[in-house]
């Protein structure tokens, strides 16, 4: 069964041209993932489906109403939907969540705009996600953020290996790449890559993760069960780093 996604949003266009390129349209052609886009004010108020009012107690802007996004919910929603609104002060979406939300089987994502939405949305919903500490105008920017990274998960969409391999996967960054040419502007490619020792190419790439983790996003290891495979790679990373610090 594909995953199927629905998006909720007041403003379709800035999702319908993304999710129609790439990776993410191939993926749909292929029947791996059906997203279907909603425009809010189908289930607005009124004669002019309004979807928003002014803050009670004052202030700028408008907020977004619940009765529009309840009745949303109560037509798109069934047992296996797991309803996600993309709010700046959610759970930070990592990859493990990618992993996990690749797994269900009906996604409906509540894009907000103006100034966020009535506090009693929050009670229709069973996670709200943030892709970074930073306001942006609406949440369909982070909605296509977290689509994209659960849809190249998803069993068939990409091959294996790129998302085994790939930055986070194992909680660590991905390794240094290199391609043609083999000298670049007096920079060579490691001959360990071209010296056709696969396990040694897995030991270095290995190593150069967890040595850039370590220079990068030392915030990734504070809990990290280290391997004894991986102790061993932190001694030789160690042992370099002061060799090159001695005068």
């Amino acid at each position: 069964m594909p995953l199927e996604v629905d998006i909720l949003t007041l403003f379709p266009a800035m999702l319908e041209g993304p999710l129609a390129a790439s990776i993410p349209a191939r993926i749909q052609e292929r029947g791996l993932a059906e997203i279907r886009i909603h425009d809010l004010r189908e289930w607005g108020l009124g004669r002019h489906r309004s979807v928003d009012d002014q803050p009670y107690g004052g202030g700028a802007g408008m907020i977004i109403r619940p009765e529009p996004v309840a009745a949303a919910l109560a037509a798109l929603r069934h047992p296996g939907s797991t309803v996600i609104l993309l709010d700046p002060g959610g759970e930070p979406f990592r990859q493990a969540r990618a992993q996990d939300l690749a797994s269900r089987d009906h996604l409906i994502l509540v894009c907000p705009r103006y100034e966020g939405v009535d506090e009693r949305i929050r009670a229709m919903v069973d996670l709200e996600l943030s892709i970074g500490d930073y306001v942006l105008t609406g949440g369909e920017l982070p909605a296509l953020v977290v689509i994209d990274a659960i849809l190249r998960l998803l069993p068939g969409a990409i091959d294996a290996e790129s998302t085994l391999e790939e930055s986070f996967a194992e909680g660590l960054l991905e390794y240094p790449q290199y391609t043609r040419p083999a000298e670049f502007d007096g920079t060579g490619v490691p001959p360990v890559l071209t010296s056709g020792d696969h396990a040694a190419v897995r030991r270095w790439r290995h190593r150069e993760a967890v040595r850039r983790t370590l220079e990068r996003r030392p915030d990734l290891l504070v809990e990290r069960q280290w391997t004894p495979f991986e102790r061993t790679l932190l001694d030789e990373i160690r042992a370099e780093a002061d060799e090159r610090d001695d005068p």
